[in-house]
């Protein structure tokens, strides 16, 4: 159900890491909880994150909610498409819905997040106990 080489958070959000840069986005359970993906506010590349600092915006028809950076660094690279077709994150969150990549500052910090069986048990609780 959730790409097995991605880590996730506790918030909703996956990390595809290559090398030294970490491309981020939201989960499909937290783009399906969100509904209509309308606005994407984007970070600025070159903007800095601090793992679990908010980063970027994701507003649906249903709500308006932050987007935690899973991992501290610099963003180099963010994904101007969304700009004009935030809907591409209903669509496709683990490919062209992706919102960032960040270059890491501290690789370690991925040891901090979910592996995909530990993610998809955490979201099979919150689904049980609801929103």
């Amino acid at each position: 159900m959730y790409p097995k080489e991605l880590k996730y958070t506790r918030e909703h959000e996956w990390v595809r890491v290559s090398g030294k840069r970490a491309i981020v986005g939201i989960t499909d359970h937290a783009q399906k909880e969100l509904g209509d993906v309308v606005f994407v506010e984007l970070p600025a590349v070159g903007d800095t994150t601090t793992q679990g600092g908010e980063f970027a915006v994701v507003e649906s028809v249903k709500a308006v909610s932050e987007v935690y950076a899973p991992v501290s660094g610099t963003v180099v690279e963010v994904n101007e498409n969304l700009s004009d077709h935030p809907e591409t994150i209903n669509q496709d969150p683990y490919g062209d819905g992706w919102i960032a990549v960040i270059e890491l500052s501290d690789p370690g910090e991925l040891d901090n997040l979910l592996s995909a069986d530990d993610y998809a048990a955490f979201v099979g609780g919150e689904e049980g106990g609801g929103r």
